[in-house]
């Protein structure tokens, strides 16, 4: 049972519109180990190599989930009553020092995960989980759903290593994931050369571009995600340009004809069982979304991943 002051605010006793936004209005506070769930926002974006914005997704995404309620509507399951989830404010970051910021983010994430906090991050630019998993995989290879229209495989992008479309390349280069389970969901639009995903494919990724998603159909891409994670240690993150921008406008690099933010949520609740250790969602950049939906859709994307490591830390206990 959880400890009671970790607590979010109660809407049908507070107001939605009143006080500081926070994550899930659970309470702000110090990293302590009495922290299951640790929400953190990580205002990273030197990464991007076109449209900057992510930077801002935590505070908007913070203001967003002020919608969220407590119980999930098809599992059940309470999180709050299953374990400690609470806003751990942001990563520390340096807006001028991207080397920096990522030694810093690393640093901070494995301070997260010597005190067993599992982490819920929103970026962000899609550098962000390199630092995220150095910091958490200490314990051996993870494996990675990956929604995402772009496969970040790339070698450099302009003449640089660790960038917003390098991540799953450095991730396999240093033995933090592995390929065998990792399943890449949505892949889709104009590429630099046809060398753009073929590092996955050599790697052995399980590899779903959003034409063979669609041909195959939901339940049978679930299947498939199952099958390769199984059921261990297993990481999940979601760039928000991987959802159709039509859903989803507020992100650097939209790409039309994606998956919708039901596909997105219905995948990440197959997840109960697995043992997520952790999640980032990304690119989310408000400045180019004046309804804010795009925000609302990380916000409930957010709670979806709370729930599931919720339940996967219940099972473990």
């Amino acid at each position: 049972m959880a400890n009671s002051r970790y607590q979010p605010v109660d809407a049908t006793k507070v107001p939605r519109f009143s006080d500081v936004a926070t994550f899930l209005r659970t309470p702000r506070v110090a990293i302590d180990p009495e922290i299951d769930i640790g929400l953190v926002g990580v205002p990273f974006d030197i990464g991007l190599n076109y449209r900057g914005g992510p930077r801002e997704a935590p505070a908007a995404v913070r203001e967003a989930s002020r919608l969220i309620r407590m119980v999930h509507p098809v599992s059940g399951i309470e999180p709050y009553k299953l374990c400690n989830v609470a806003d751990l404010g942001d990563a520390p970051v340096n807006p001028l020092d991207k080397d920096a910021s990522i030694a810093d983010i690393e640093a901070y994430f494995r301070g997260l995960a010597a005190q067993n906090i599992r982490p819920v991050a929103i970026g962000g630019d899609h550098t962000v989980p390199t630092p995220v998993l150095r910091g958490l995989a200490g314990d051996g290879p993870v494996g990675i759903l990956q929604i995402d229209s772009h496969a970040d495989t790339l070698d450099e992008l302009c003449g640089t290593k660790i960038n917003h479309a390098t991540f799953m390349r450095r991730a396999v280069e240093e033995g933090l994931i592995d390929p065998a389970r990792v399943v890449q969901v949505g892949l889709r639009g104009s590429r630099f050369s046809p060398d753009d995903i073929r590092f996955g494919e050599e790697a052995g990724f399980t590899i779903l571009t959003f034409d063979a998603y669609e041909e195959m159909g939901r339940a049978a891409a679930i299947d498939t995600i199952r099958r390769t994670l199984g059921t261990g240690r297993t990481y999940v993150t979601v760039d928000i340009d991987g959802l159709d921008p039509s859903f989803c406008p507020g992100t650097p690099v939209p790409e039309i004809g994606g998956i919708t933010p039901r596909d997105a949520q219905v995948m990440i609740r197959a997840l109960e069982g697995v043992d997520v250790i952790g999640a980032d969602i990304c690119e989310v950049a408000p400045c180019y979304d004046p309804t804010g939906i795009t925000a609302v859709t990380a916000a409930n994307l957010m709670f979806e991943l709370v729930c599931v490591i919720a339940r996967a830390i219940a099972d473990r206990r």
